[in-house]
């Protein structure tokens, strides 16, 4: 059986594209398979992006409420859908505590940083300020902390002669796309998650 995916997304859902590709035709095409995408925004072009392909999407969008009671939303729908794992895919709205307690070790995040040297936002920003040769992306579990959550697997973004934000960003999405899939494949294969999902 293949693990079953709900992706999180606020904005264009590059990644988001990059794990549906590699769901049908890459990395995961044997062991997982996009159930859902969910935005907090509306307008988010993932969301139209994700209905052209045929995937079932919905948003509650998070404008005027508060974080309790959007997660409450989200939860009454996600108590109707049939996943395995929530992948935060440029997710940009902090998760509670009390949702993260709801499915340990089944939240996956990627961030574009070592999390144990830059947590939050405007990661590629430190990078590039700090005039970083090498950046290391990191896949991780989500716990109750900002991005503090155990970490999955890290990828090294070479930045050697980058002379824009928009180079060093434009470099760490081109192992994003690639590496992203693959952390989420080794999850899935791993024996916890087998002990999790009953798979």
């Amino acid at each position: 059986m293949k693990a079953k995916l709900g992706i999180f997304i606020s904005g264009r859902g590059s990644n988001m594209l990059a794990i549906l590709e590699a769901c049908r035709s890459g990395a995961l095409a044997d062991c997982a398979v996009v159930e859902f995408v969910f935005s907090n925004k509306c307008e988010a072009a993932g969301l139209r992006k994700a209905e052209a392909l045929g995937v079932s999407t919905f948003c509650i969008d998070n404008e005027g409420l508060k974080r309790k009671s959007h997660e409450k939303k989200l939860l009454e729908v996600l108590e109707r859908k049939d996943f395995d794992l929530i992948i935060l895919a440029g997710y940009m709205r902090v998760i509670s505590a009390d949702f993260v307690r709801l499915f340990p070790k089944k939240i996956i995040n990627i961030h574009p940083a070592d999390t144990k040297v830059h947590q939050g936002l405007g990661a590629y920003d430190w990078a590039w300020k700090e005039r970083l040769i090498e950046t290391k992306l990191t896949v991780h579990f989500v716990e109750e902390g900002l991005d503090t959550g155990e970490i999955i697997h890290q990828e090294i973004v070479n930045l050697q002669g980058a002379d824009s934000l928009e180079e060093v960003e434009r470099r760490g999405l081109a192992v994003e796309h690639v590496f992203y899939s693959e952390a989420i494949k080794k999850v899935i294969n791993g024996k916890e998650f087998k002990a999790l999902s009953g798979k």
